[in-house]
């Protein structure tokens, strides 16, 4: 079964929000998704997964620096190839996602337009977006193993 792994920084709690309901829609296409905030990951065992799915709250017009150093480590390991998908929730501006995709394409990652957004804490439609997105990934993940 494909392997997913969502990757997440969530300062108040609605990323991880995000993070759980993409790994709900993933599932739902029959993925195996492990999802964690970034401490419980190393980036050598997230490289071995088949797609990757990166979230972080947007701080001063940027992702977290934490997330920034967790990537450099990624790319380093080396994720060409993999399907990924970038979100994140943000109050005022919400570059963090767009940070994430550019630099996951520039690593030759298949990533998923349009990257995810959401301000403040997710509602109910949004959390249907995230699971949306989850879906897709699979569906993605799928048709690249066939």
């Amino acid at each position: 079964m494909p392997r997913l792994a969502i990757v997440y920084l969530s300062t108040q709690g609605s990323t991880k929000m995000m993070a759980e309901a993409i790994a709900q829609g993933a599932r739902e296409k029959h993925i195996d998704v492990d999802v964690n905030s970034f401490y419980e990951w190393d980036p050598a065992d997230v490289a071995e997964y088949d797609a990757i799915c990166i979230g972080s709250s947007t701080f001063y017009y940027t992702m977290l620096e934490p997330i920034s150093k967790f990537l450099d480590k990624l790319i380093d390991i080396g994720i060409e190839g993999k399907v990924g998908a970038s979100f994140g929730s943000y109050g005022w501006s919400g570059e963090a996602p767009v940070q994430i995709a550019e630099r996951l394409r520039k690593a030759g990652v298949d990533v998923i337009d349009p990257v995810l957004r959401i301000q403040y804490i997710p509602n109910e439609k949004d959390l249907a977006e995230c699971i949306r997105l989850g879906k897709d990934l699979g569906i993605k993940m799928k048709k690249k193993h066939i």
